[in-house]
């Protein structure tokens, strides 16, 4: 694997915001089901990998450091896509509402996005006010990531699936 570098914590989140928004358009204008399911595929690894840096390390780290209420939003943001998330892994493109469901999701994915990262009062930008070594924190989601990324290779899946994510609580 090869090694990536990142200037800091949010660096890496918005890397990982643009490699799935690029997938979510790729399966928007995918015409094979093959294509579309590889690429759903990807797109729920990806998002899992990305959820579970957040809510391990990231959110975390800002606790207390900025507003609660951001915080509060991006994890219930996270718990409805994980039940999108595992609707499209258990079905195919042939589903009813399959593609609908990968469009809800992208939609869903990109709001939370646009909270994340909305200049003056977003999350990053009062991530950076905050009194936090983002570099370091950055080394530490980098090297989970990397973990969740072998288990996901390791099981066959296009990018990584983790195991280590419980997406819905029974």
């Amino acid at each position: 694997m090869t090694k990536e570098t990142y200037s800091d914590a949010i660096a890496l989140l918005k890397a990982d915001h643009r490699t799935v928004e690029d997938l979510f358009e790729k399966f928007e204008n995918s015409k094979s089901d093959t294509a579309k399911q590889r690429l759903a595929q990807q797109i729920c690894t990806e998002l899992k990998i990305h959820t579970a840096i957040e809510e391990e390390i990231f959110y975390p780290a800002f606790r207390g450091k900025i507003e609660d209420d951001l915080l509060d939003e991006a994890y219930v943001e996270h718990d409805g896509a994980k039940v999108l998330i595992n609707d499209i892994e258990a079905g195919s493109p042939a589903d009813d509402f399959y593609d609908a469901k990968v469009k809800v999701l992208s939609e869903e994915i990109k709001h939370h996005v646009h909270e994340e990262e909305a200049r003056g009062e977003g999350m990053f930008a009062q991530c950076r006010k905050a009194d936090v070594d983002l570099k370091q924190l950055g080394d530490q989601m980098l090297a989970r990531k990397q973990e969740l990324m072998a288990e996901a290779k390791a099981n066959g899946l296009p990018v990584a699936v983790p195991t280590a994510v419980n997406l819905v609580m029974a």
